[in-house]
């Protein structure tokens, strides 16, 4: 079989199909990456004033996806368990389909690391679709041609509607102030991996690292801020920042009618170092605002049972 397969028509990549694993995990809207490429070596001028090129080791880029809701439980568990110490490594595929949903190619994957997990910025005025972003290491991959029609458990294609301006922000001793968040920016949660090179393999192996914890950054109605004033000023200004001066809270990614929650992130060790309005402009019409930004020391990550196909 050849590496693209011969087709009599031009076809738009608009179809995406990604599989974990044995599992069948969702329909994707974007992805990138994953392609091998080397460094040039450029060796001294010679003799004859030339200098002779070459490619050291191969090496693979990190592949990213943008998806919403409806993808699989064996997913999500997959991209949560690589930032609570359940590292998995999986193999997996991302085919592209024709306009008949029939593959056409695919990027196989192997022995792949969650490097990193977004969840979008949060705006109560957007209009637009929510989508998380994944992006994962794989320690290899192998384009090719794709045949047959998509079959499978995975079948919806059809995802539930997720909004970024449907959201609830609970925070302990700010309910006042979290009444009026009117924007949350995004939250990414990053696995950094190292590369352990073996002289018989001419792929490395990748290792997991550390996670990196993302600040928690949100905007209120500077009229409704008296609560982020008063531990800004005690937290920073007085210097009370013990333990026992941080907090927690929980940030719900809701549906459009406001019923249901699709996922949850609860935050641990929430510190204010940040407390300010936002640039002032005479003659402004719009709500003066303040911006807060508070570090964490730990997030945990739920699901509703409707996020999932």
């Amino acid at each position: 079989m050849p590496l693209y397969g011969a087709n009599s028509r031009g076809y738009v990549a608009g179809k995406f199909m990604l599989a974990v694993g044995n599992n069948d995990a969702g329909w994707i809207h974007s992805a990138e990456g994953g392609h091998a490429t080397a460094d040039v070596v450029t060796s001294k001028i010679s003799a004859d004033l030339y200098q002779y090129k070459n490619i050291s080791n191969v090496k693979y880029e990190d592949i990213a996806i943008t998806c919403g809701t409806g993808m699989s439980k064996f997913f999500y568990d997959w991209v949560w368990g690589s930032f609570t110490k359940k590292y998995a490594r999986q193999d997996g595929a991302i085919t592209n389909c024709d306009y008949d949903s029939k593959a056409v190619s695919e990027l196989k994957f192997f022995k792949s690391l969650i490097t990193e997990f977004g969840l979008p910025a949060l705006d109560a005025a957007s209009k637009d679709a929510a989508k998380m972003t994944i992006k994962f290491a794989p320690e290899y991959t192998r384009q090719g041609a794709a045949s047959g029609q998509l079959k499978g458990a995975f079948k919806k294609e059809v995802q539930m509607r997720w909004l970024p301006a449907n959201f609830r922000l609970t925070i302990s001793g700010l309910d006042n102030a979290c009444k009026r968040v009117n924007k949350i920016e995004a939250i990414t949660l990053k696995q950094k991996t190292v590369e352990n090179p073996c002289g018989e393999l001419r792929d490395y192996e990748k290792e997991p690292a550390n996670v990196e914890i993302p600040n928690l950054v949100i905007t209120c109605a500077e009229s409704h801020a008296d609560e982020l004033y008063r531990w800004h000023e005690d937290f920073v200004i007085k210097g009370n920042c013990g333990q026992d001066k941080e907090k927690g809270g929980t940030l719900e990614y809701l549906t459009p009618d406001l019923g249901t929650t699709l996922f949850t992130l609860t935050f641990k060790g929430l510190g204010i170092f940040k407390c300010a309005p936002e640039k002032l402009e005479a003659g402004s019409e719009n709500i003066r605002r303040v911006k807060a930004e508070m570090y964490c020391e730990g997030i945990e990550f739920k699901y509703d049972g409707k996020a999932c196909m």
